[in-house]
């Protein structure tokens, strides 16, 4: 017979266990949350920084890969443009080989000594034969010719296609420096949203100081420029102080370092490789000592970032993210070489 007792219920002290031990734990995890230390601004603001220069570096390659992509597209469309009109020549010379044999086959159906022995004219005969012998050695000439077509016609298909691989594979690369750039900007706005907005504004301050706090009252001494060019590609880029630095950007509104190196330079008639690693090669290497106004100054051991000297130790420059177009003392990063154009 089936049980009709009541279940047995929790004890009350169980129950007083139970929510005594679930209060605990919710009571350490609001503890834990609020010990968890809240990150320094001195902590963010180098781990923002960090961040800025790895996605400028990632930006120089961006460049180099996006610079690399415009020369194989223009490969690519010369050699497409090249075949196509190969396969036009190779169409005529087949269609002119074709008109010559069939003359052939009209005019020299019979054995050539049947002719000769039917022929009621042997003149008239020897005649014909020269002209067929003539047109079986034009016949020969087009076959040499379409030979040679077909054969260049393949190798230019062949490099066609390992060019549009090529490009394939650089408009990958391309998409994940992309990524790779947009992330770290990502990661660096996150960080600084963990600050107050008072915090905020008090690092942007002391960037600006570090940035000789004023672009407009800097002192840059009484250098002169080596050449025109210089001076030239000087006054252009001082006249984009305080745009925005946008990574991959060349001008005229934003800019990122080698953007704005090649822009300034172009306005004097000089045209820079694209990227700074490239632009470090572009002329005479020089030491610090040596630098006048417009020299191009390289920082970092990879090169990836580039300025305009611009005198008194202050180079010209588009700094990072989140910055503008400025004046900066050359202290503030490795310097490498500079480089006269």
């Amino acid at each position: 017979m089936a049980s009709h007792r009541r279940p047995k219920q929790p004890s009350r002290t169980r129950v007083t266990v139970l929510t005594a031990t679930a209060a605990a734990a919710v009571a350490l995890t609001s503890q834990a949350a609020q010990a968890a230390p809240k990150q320094d601004k001195k902590d963010v603001k180098e781990q923002v920084d960090k961040l800025y220069e790895e996605a400028e570096q990632a930006t120089e390659k961006y460049n180099g890969a996006k610079e690399k992509q415009q020369k194989l597209e223009k490969q690519v469309g010369d050699l497409q443009d090249k075949v196509a009109r190969g396969q036009e020549d190779l169409n005529k010379l087949r269609n002119g080989l074709g008109s010559m044999a069939t003359a052939q086959y009209r005019s020299g159906g019979i054995d050539p000594s049947v002719q000769l022995l039917l022929s009621s004219d042997p003149d008239t005969y020897l005649e014909k034969a020269s002209t067929l012998s003539q047109l079986s050695g034009k016949q020969a000439e087009s076959l040499r010719k379409i030979a040679d077509k077909q054969r260049t016609l393949k190798q230019q298909r062949e490099e066609a296609s390992t060019k549009l691989q090529d490009l394939a594979d650089t408009r990958k690369a391309l998409g994940k420096k992309k990524d790779e750039i947009q992330g770290k900007l990502s990661k660096a706005r996150n960080l600084l949203n963990t600050l107050t907005a008072k915090e905020r504004a008090q690092m942007a301050a002391q960037d600006a100081e570090r940035a000789n706090r004023s672009s407009s009252r800097v002192d840059l001494g009484n250098e002169v420029p080596e050449s025109g060019r210089a001076a030239a590609a000087l006054a252009a880029a001082k006249t984009k102080i305080g745009l925005p630095y946008v990574w991959g950007a060349t001008g005229p509104s934003s800019f990122d370092c080698s953007g704005l190196t090649g822009w300034a330079y172009q306005q004097a008639g000089v045209q820079l490789p694209r990227i700074s690693q490239d632009q470090a090669n572009a002329g005479t290497r020089i030491g610090r000592g040596e630098l006048k106004p417009g020299d191009l100054v390289l920082f970092y051991g990879d090169l990836h970032h580039i300025g305009l000297y611009a005198g008194n130790g202050q180079v010209l420059h588009a700094p990072k993210p989140g910055a503008g177009v400025r004046y900066e003392s050359m202290d503030n990063m490795p310097f490498q070489f500079g480089v006269r154009v």
